[in-house]
């Protein structure tokens, strides 16, 4: 029998919308039902004006109040988040969906257009917003501030493989000549005075692009020193102890293995903002989730689902490697020695993922609940 809940749900008239969103036009689709085919409409893309009017053609079109509720959804893209605040200033409920939760046709071929898009989302919309579980899944949106703080930390990322991609780039170039430079740290202003195979000076172009090469090198690492000292200088900052997200770097630093650049991005890309209801949730989020398949007699393991943020799947494996080797006496490590370190590379990974997932529901309630993960020390 329907809940109370559901029944409000369902009985108030409500304006459902979708968005297909483009860069220089938006496919709108509006719906109260599925007894109809939804009323489509090509608007430019973020005319505001324009949409509050769509909104308020459509709600007369299909004889509703002029106060009757919108809910909306549009799939996160490169709009990020910035629609879904903008729809709320316009009194919109709207949710940003996951577009890789959305089940789609698997035939070979198949119709793809913003028309179709923009109507198999109001259908969707329409069975999620009557109370239908696992029709997709809807993310959690950030608030500005939240959202402006992890441009430090994935601008240091960005830089990071630049840096990296810039020293192979000069290793390649000198390899075609048999120059090997196995380390390139302390760099000095210009590159050193190398010889090829036979002992003889680089060509004249290889020389002039290795200057060019050596100096975007050294600009890249000036602007990571750059973003590593300013965040050090937010961390020991007067105010970084009133503040909630700081606060959980602190505490998430106090422990032997988690270093600075762990403790942030874990505070500030995972943490700070999300609301866990329980351990599935955080291993879900990350990707870290196993993915079984099983048929009649056939039952298979594809590995876990990395369905999830990237940087913190890659993040808590990394840290899951050091958390065995400073954390030996922690219940996880020893949990790891014994049923992994004897076995071969494979297993050693397999378990190393499956320790980062402990890890990782571990730290959760951590910082939840104030509790050590068993065994865990604290620096001194």
């Amino acid at each position: 029998m329907p809940t109370a809940t559901t029944r409000s749900r369902v009985l108030v008239p409500t304006l459902h919308l979708a968005f297909d969103l483009g860069n220089t036009t938006w496919k709108l689709a509006f719906a109260t039902g599925h007894a109809h085919a939804p009323r489509l409409r090509t608007m430019p893309a973020r005319d505001l004006a324009q949409l509050a009017r769509e909104i308020a053609a459509a709600k007369a079109r299909f004889g509703l109040p002029a106060d009757a509720p919108v809910v909306s959804c549009y799939e996160a893209g490169r709009d990020g988040f910035w629609v879904h605040r903008a729809l709320t200033t316009l009194g919109v409920t709207n949710i940003v969906v996951d577009s890789a939760s959305i089940n789609e046709n698997r035939r070979k071929r198949r119709a793809k257009s913003d028309r179709l898009d923009a109507t198999a989302l109001v259908r969707l919309l329409l069975r999620h917003h009557a109370g239908e579980r696992g029709v997709w899944s809807v993310l959690h949106v950030p608030s500005l501030e939240e959202e402006d703080r992890r441009h430090l930390h994935r601008e240091l990322f960005t830089l990071t493989r630049e840096r990296t991609r810039q020293i192979n780039r000069i290793k390649g170039l000198l390899a075609l000549h048999g120059v090997v430079v196995p380390r390139l740290r302390g760099l000095p202003a210009a590159p050193p005075a190398l010889r090829d195979w036979r002992g003889a000076p680089l060509p004249a172009g290889l020389t002039a692009r290795l200057a060019r090469e050596w100096a975007r090198l050294r600009a890249i690492r000036r602007e990571v020193r750059a973003l590593e000292a300013e965040r050090a200088r937010v961390l020991a900052s007067p105010g970084a102890a009133a503040d909630p997200t700081l606060r959980l770097v602190a505490r998430l630093r106090a422990l032997q293995g988690v270093g600075d650049v762990s403790a942030w991005l874990y505070a500030t890309e995972f943490f700070s903002w999300r609301a866990f209801r329980n351990r599935r949730q955080v291993a879900g989020a990350a990707g870290l989730t196993p993915t079984p398949r099983s048929s009649g007699d056939t039952e298979h393991e594809l590995g876990i689902s990395k369905a999830g943020n990237t940087i913190i799947r890659a993040l808590a494996i990394e840290l899951a490697w050091s958390w065995v080797r400073r954390q030996p006496t922690s219940a996880l490590s020893r949990w790891y020695r014994t049923r992994f370190a004897a076995g071969g590379p494979r297993q050693r990974r397999i378990g190393i993922v499956a320790v980062a997932r402990k890890l990782l529901i571990a730290l959760w309630r951590y910082l939840e609940t104030g509790v050590l993960p068993e065994g865990a020390l604290l620096k001194a």
